[in-house]
C-alpha cells in the first residue's frame, strides 16, 4: 500500500441515485505524484441498507495503482484491496486474470470512477476512446472482473459512455475537475 503523507483536498461532492435510495459523498485529493478519490456510498441493496467505503489511488497520469473497498451490511463486513503493478493486477494478494491493457478500476454503484478514464484519456471533442477494459468491482460481492467500456467526448463537458458491448449507454456531464455532474438516469450531483 502506498504511504502518502501530505494530501491536499481539491473538491468534495455528493451524488444521489435516480429512482432508487442512495447517496455518495466523495473527495478528490492530490498527494505528491498521486491523485486520490475516496468516498462513502449509502444504498439500499437487496440485503438491506449497505455502506461502501473506498479509496482509489492513481499515479500522476490517472492510471490506477491501489484501490481499497470495504462493504458492510446486516450480514457483516467484507474488504478488498486491489493493486496494479508492472506485472499485473492483484486482489487481496491473489493475481487477477485481466488483460494487459486494463488500466482503470470501475466501482459499481459509483459514478466517481468514470473520472479516471476521462481524465487519463483527455479526449478532444469528437474523439472516441475505442474499447477499454476496466477492472470492474461488482457489489455487493466485491468480485473483480473485466468490463469493456467506451467514452466519446461529445462536448466541452459532455461524454457518451458505453459498456457491455454497447448494450448500456448513458450521457455523462462533468464539471471542471471532470467529476460527474449528471450520469443520465443513474446518478445526479447534489449542488
Amino acid at each position: 500500500m502506498l504511504a502518502l503523507n501530505s494530501k491536499t483536498l481539491l473538491k468534495t461532492y455528493m451524488w444521489r441515485t435516480v429512482g432508487k435510495e442512495g447517496l455518495e459523498r466523495g473527495e478528490l485529493l492530490q498527494a505528491e505524484q498521486h491523485w486520490i478519490m475516496s468516498g462513502t456510498i449509502l444504498r439500499l441493496a437487496d440485503t438491506g441498507p449497505a455502506e461502501v467505503k473506498y479509496e482509489i489511488i492513481t499515479d500522476v497520469r490517472w492510471s490506477t495503482r491501489t484501490t481499497n473497498v470495504s462493504y458492510r451490511d446486516d450480514r457483516g463486513n467484507k474488504e478488498l484491496q486491489i493493486t496494479r503493478g508492472d506485472d499485473g493486477w492483484y486482489a487481496n494478494g491473489k493475481r487477477l486474470q485481466l488483460p494487459g491493457d486494463c488500466i482503470d478500476v470501475d466501482l459499481a454503484w459509483s459514478p466517481s470512477t468514470n473520472t479516471l478514464p476521462i481524465r487519463r484519456l483527455n479526449l478532444d471533442i469528437g474523439d472516441d476512446s475505442g474499447p477499454l477494459t476496466t477492472a470492474w468491482i461488482r457489489l455487493p460481492e466485491l468480485a473483480v472482473e473485466p468490463l469493456q467500456q467506451t467514452y466519446e467526448r461529445t462536448g466541452p463537458r459532455a461524454f457518451r459512455y458505453g459498456s457491455r458491448g454497447g448494450s448500456f449507454k448513458a450521457n455523462l456531464t462533468v464539471d471542471d475537475n471532470n467529476l460527474i455532474v449528471d450520469y443520465e438516469g443513474v446518478w445526479k450531483r447534489v449542488p
